[in-house]
Protein backbone atom coordinates (compact mmCIF):
# COMPACT_ATOMS: atom_id res chain seq x y z
CA UNK A 1 0.00 0.00 0.00
CA UNK A 2 2.83 2.38 0.87
CA UNK A 3 4.59 1.55 -2.39
CA UNK A 4 1.41 2.46 -4.31
CA UNK A 5 1.00 5.73 -2.37
CA UNK A 6 4.63 6.75 -2.93
CA UNK A 7 4.40 5.84 -6.62
CA UNK A 8 1.25 7.80 -7.41
CA UNK A 9 2.23 10.83 -5.33
CA UNK A 10 6.00 11.08 -5.89
CA UNK A 11 6.79 9.52 -9.29
CA UNK A 12 5.49 12.52 -11.21
CA UNK A 13 7.49 11.71 -14.32
CA UNK A 14 5.73 8.34 -14.72
CA UNK A 15 2.40 8.39 -16.55
CA UNK A 16 -0.37 6.35 -14.92
CA UNK A 17 -3.64 5.06 -16.25
CA UNK A 18 -5.67 1.95 -17.04
CA UNK A 19 -4.23 1.74 -20.55
CA UNK A 20 -0.75 1.19 -19.08
CA UNK A 21 -1.98 -1.81 -17.08
CA UNK A 22 -3.09 -3.68 -20.22
CA UNK A 23 -0.85 -6.78 -20.64
CA UNK A 24 1.66 -6.62 -23.47
CA UNK A 25 3.02 -10.04 -24.43
CA UNK A 26 6.20 -8.56 -25.89
CA UNK A 27 7.06 -6.86 -22.61
CA UNK A 28 6.03 -9.92 -20.59
CA UNK A 29 8.36 -12.11 -22.69
CA UNK A 30 11.22 -9.65 -22.14
CA UNK A 31 10.61 -9.67 -18.38
CA UNK A 32 10.60 -13.46 -18.16
CA UNK A 33 13.60 -13.84 -20.46
CA UNK A 34 15.61 -12.31 -17.60
CA UNK A 35 13.32 -13.11 -14.68
CA UNK A 36 12.87 -16.85 -15.24
CA UNK A 37 16.60 -17.66 -14.94
CA UNK A 38 16.67 -15.53 -11.77
CA UNK A 39 13.72 -17.49 -10.35
CA UNK A 40 15.47 -20.79 -11.09
CA UNK A 41 18.69 -19.47 -9.52
CA UNK A 42 16.89 -18.79 -6.26
CA UNK A 43 15.36 -22.27 -6.27
CA UNK A 44 18.72 -23.91 -6.96
CA UNK A 45 20.17 -22.70 -3.65
CA UNK A 46 17.48 -24.56 -1.70
CA UNK A 47 17.84 -27.61 -3.94
CA UNK A 48 21.61 -27.67 -3.41
CA UNK A 49 21.26 -27.40 0.37
CA UNK A 50 18.73 -30.23 0.39
CA UNK A 51 20.93 -32.44 -1.77
CA UNK A 52 24.07 -31.70 0.23
CA UNK A 53 22.32 -32.54 3.50
CA UNK A 54 21.23 -35.92 2.11
CA UNK A 55 24.79 -36.72 0.97
CA UNK A 56 26.39 -35.50 4.21
CA UNK A 57 23.88 -37.39 6.33
CA UNK A 58 25.18 -40.59 4.75
CA UNK A 59 28.63 -39.67 6.06
CA UNK A 60 27.96 -38.23 9.50
CA UNK A 61 25.25 -36.28 11.31
CA UNK A 62 28.02 -34.05 12.62
CA UNK A 63 28.88 -33.13 9.02
CA UNK A 64 25.27 -32.03 8.45
CA UNK A 65 25.39 -29.87 11.60
CA UNK A 66 28.78 -28.41 10.66
CA UNK A 67 27.57 -27.50 7.16
CA UNK A 68 24.39 -25.95 8.56
CA UNK A 69 26.42 -23.71 10.87
CA UNK A 70 28.85 -22.80 8.10
CA UNK A 71 25.95 -21.96 5.78
CA UNK A 72 24.62 -19.42 8.28
CA UNK A 73 28.06 -17.83 8.68
CA UNK A 74 28.59 -17.78 4.93
CA UNK A 75 25.32 -15.95 4.29
CA UNK A 76 26.54 -12.83 6.12
CA UNK A 77 29.34 -12.53 3.58
CA UNK A 78 27.28 -13.56 0.58
CA UNK A 79 24.53 -11.06 1.38
CA UNK A 80 27.11 -8.28 1.01
CA UNK A 81 28.14 -9.68 -2.38
CA UNK A 82 24.50 -10.05 -3.42
CA UNK A 83 23.91 -6.42 -2.47
CA UNK A 84 26.74 -5.30 -4.72
CA UNK A 85 25.45 -7.53 -7.52
CA UNK A 86 22.05 -5.87 -7.23
CA UNK A 87 23.80 -2.50 -7.50
CA UNK A 88 25.87 -3.57 -10.52
CA UNK A 89 22.83 -4.75 -12.48
CA UNK A 90 20.92 -1.43 -12.78
CA UNK A 91 24.07 0.64 -13.35
CA UNK A 92 25.26 -1.58 -16.20
CA UNK A 93 21.72 -2.02 -17.51
CA UNK A 94 20.95 1.73 -17.65
CA UNK A 95 24.14 2.48 -19.50
CA UNK A 96 23.70 -0.50 -21.80
CA UNK A 97 20.25 0.77 -22.73
CA UNK A 98 21.67 4.23 -23.30
CA UNK A 99 24.48 2.84 -25.47
CA UNK A 100 27.31 4.04 -23.23
CA UNK A 101 30.07 1.47 -23.81
CA UNK A 102 32.63 3.18 -21.56
CA UNK A 103 30.25 3.38 -18.61
CA UNK A 104 29.13 -0.22 -19.07
CA UNK A 105 32.78 -1.26 -18.84
CA UNK A 106 33.33 0.94 -15.78
CA UNK A 107 30.29 -0.55 -14.06
CA UNK A 108 31.60 -4.04 -14.71
CA UNK A 109 35.14 -3.17 -13.65
CA UNK A 110 34.36 -1.45 -10.36
CA UNK A 111 31.54 -3.84 -9.51
CA UNK A 112 33.97 -6.74 -9.85
CA UNK A 113 36.69 -4.98 -7.87
CA UNK A 114 34.41 -4.10 -4.95
CA UNK A 115 32.87 -7.58 -4.87
CA UNK A 116 36.29 -9.23 -4.83
CA UNK A 117 37.49 -6.90 -2.05
CA UNK A 118 34.58 -8.07 0.11
CA UNK A 119 35.19 -11.72 -0.68
CA UNK A 120 38.96 -11.54 -0.08
CA UNK A 121 38.43 -9.77 3.25
CA UNK A 122 35.76 -12.31 4.17
CA UNK A 123 38.00 -15.24 3.25
CA UNK A 124 40.85 -13.91 5.39
CA UNK A 125 38.49 -13.27 8.28
CA UNK A 126 37.04 -16.79 8.13
CA UNK A 127 40.48 -18.37 7.89
CA UNK A 128 41.66 -16.47 10.98
CA UNK A 129 38.52 -16.65 13.11
CA UNK A 130 37.13 -20.04 12.03
CA UNK A 131 37.34 -21.61 15.50
CA UNK A 132 35.82 -18.70 17.50
CA UNK A 133 32.97 -18.48 14.98
CA UNK A 134 32.26 -22.22 15.25
CA UNK A 135 32.34 -22.10 19.05
CA UNK A 136 29.81 -19.25 19.11
CA UNK A 137 27.12 -21.79 18.22
CA UNK A 138 27.84 -24.00 21.21
CA UNK A 139 29.39 -26.80 19.20
CA UNK A 140 31.59 -29.35 20.94
CA UNK A 141 34.06 -32.10 20.14
CA UNK A 142 34.07 -33.51 16.62
CA UNK A 143 31.42 -31.08 15.37
CA UNK A 144 33.60 -28.06 16.22
CA UNK A 145 36.54 -29.56 14.37
CA UNK A 146 34.35 -30.38 11.36
CA UNK A 147 32.86 -26.89 11.29
CA UNK A 148 36.31 -25.27 11.46
CA UNK A 149 37.49 -27.56 8.66
CA UNK A 150 34.41 -26.71 6.57
CA UNK A 151 34.93 -22.97 7.06
CA UNK A 152 38.59 -23.05 6.11
CA UNK A 153 38.22 -25.34 3.09
CA UNK A 154 34.99 -23.97 1.58
CA UNK A 155 36.07 -20.33 1.99
CA UNK A 156 38.99 -21.02 -0.38
CA UNK A 157 36.41 -20.83 -3.16
CA UNK A 158 34.99 -17.45 -2.13
CA UNK A 159 37.12 -15.62 -4.71
CA UNK A 160 35.48 -17.73 -7.40
CA UNK A 161 32.09 -17.13 -5.78
CA UNK A 162 32.69 -13.37 -5.92
CA UNK A 163 33.47 -13.55 -9.64
CA UNK A 164 30.36 -15.64 -10.25
CA UNK A 165 28.03 -13.40 -8.26
CA UNK A 166 29.31 -10.18 -9.85
CA UNK A 167 29.19 -11.53 -13.40
CA UNK A 168 25.71 -12.94 -12.89
CA UNK A 169 24.57 -9.37 -12.22
CA UNK A 170 26.31 -8.23 -15.40
CA UNK A 171 24.74 -11.01 -17.49
CA UNK A 172 21.27 -10.04 -16.29
CA UNK A 173 21.97 -6.38 -17.06
CA UNK A 174 23.02 -7.25 -20.62
CA UNK A 175 19.93 -9.42 -21.25
CA UNK A 176 21.99 -12.62 -21.06
CA UNK A 177 19.87 -14.36 -18.46
CA UNK A 178 20.72 -17.82 -19.78
CA UNK A 179 24.44 -17.23 -19.21
CA UNK A 180 23.67 -16.33 -15.62
CA UNK A 181 21.59 -19.49 -15.29
CA UNK A 182 24.44 -21.64 -16.66
CA UNK A 183 26.75 -20.27 -13.95
CA UNK A 184 24.18 -21.03 -11.25
CA UNK A 185 23.64 -24.56 -12.53
CA UNK A 186 27.38 -25.23 -12.49
CA UNK A 187 28.07 -23.85 -9.01
CA UNK A 188 24.90 -25.02 -7.26
CA UNK A 189 23.93 -28.27 -8.94
CA UNK A 190 25.83 -29.79 -11.85
CA UNK A 191 29.27 -29.89 -10.22
CA UNK A 192 28.83 -29.61 -6.48
CA UNK A 193 26.31 -32.41 -5.85
CA UNK A 194 27.92 -35.18 -7.96
CA UNK A 195 31.37 -34.19 -6.69
CA UNK A 196 30.20 -34.14 -3.05
CA UNK A 197 28.71 -37.61 -3.54
CA UNK A 198 31.95 -38.94 -5.07
CA UNK A 199 34.07 -37.42 -2.29
CA UNK A 200 31.75 -38.92 0.33
CA UNK A 201 32.88 -42.35 -0.93
CA UNK A 202 36.59 -41.69 -0.38
CA UNK A 203 38.72 -43.12 2.43
CA UNK A 204 38.48 -39.90 4.45
CA UNK A 205 35.11 -38.37 3.52
CA UNK A 206 34.94 -36.00 6.50
CA UNK A 207 37.97 -34.22 5.06
CA UNK A 208 37.30 -34.61 1.32
CA UNK A 209 33.62 -33.63 1.04
CA UNK A 210 34.23 -29.94 1.73
CA UNK A 211 36.35 -29.55 -1.41
CA UNK A 212 33.27 -30.00 -3.60
CA UNK A 213 32.29 -26.37 -2.93
CA UNK A 214 35.50 -24.50 -3.86
CA UNK A 215 36.00 -26.74 -6.92
CA UNK A 216 32.46 -25.97 -8.13
CA UNK A 217 32.97 -22.22 -7.58
CA UNK A 218 36.29 -22.17 -9.42
CA UNK A 219 35.00 -24.15 -12.41
CA UNK A 220 31.94 -21.90 -12.60
CA UNK A 221 34.18 -18.80 -12.35
CA UNK A 222 36.34 -19.92 -15.29
CA UNK A 223 33.17 -20.57 -17.28
CA UNK A 224 31.78 -17.16 -16.28
CA UNK A 225 34.94 -15.40 -17.51
CA UNK A 226 34.77 -17.25 -20.84
CA UNK A 227 31.09 -16.32 -21.22
CA UNK A 228 31.63 -12.65 -20.36
CA UNK A 229 34.46 -12.42 -22.91
CA UNK A 230 32.07 -13.83 -25.50
CA UNK A 231 29.36 -11.35 -24.48
CA UNK A 232 31.89 -8.52 -24.59
CA UNK A 233 32.73 -9.40 -28.19
CA UNK A 234 29.13 -9.86 -29.32
CA UNK A 235 27.25 -7.25 -27.28
CA UNK A 236 29.42 -4.65 -25.57
CA UNK A 237 31.76 -4.09 -28.53
CA UNK A 238 28.78 -3.09 -30.68
CA UNK A 239 27.90 -0.18 -28.39
CA UNK A 240 29.15 3.26 -29.56
CA UNK A 241 32.28 4.69 -27.97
Amino acid sequence: MLAAVFHFTLNREVKNGVKYIKPDMKIIREIYAIGLPAIIMQALMSLMTYGVNIIFNGVSESAVTAYGIFYKIQQFLFFAAFGLRDAITPIVSYNYGKGERARVKEGMKYGMIYTLIIMVAGTLGLQIFAKPLAEMFGLKGETVALCVRAIRIISIGFIGAGINIALQGVFQALECGMSSLVISLLRLLVIVLPLAWLLSKTANPLFAIWFAFPVAEMVAAVTAVVLILTVAGKVISKLPE
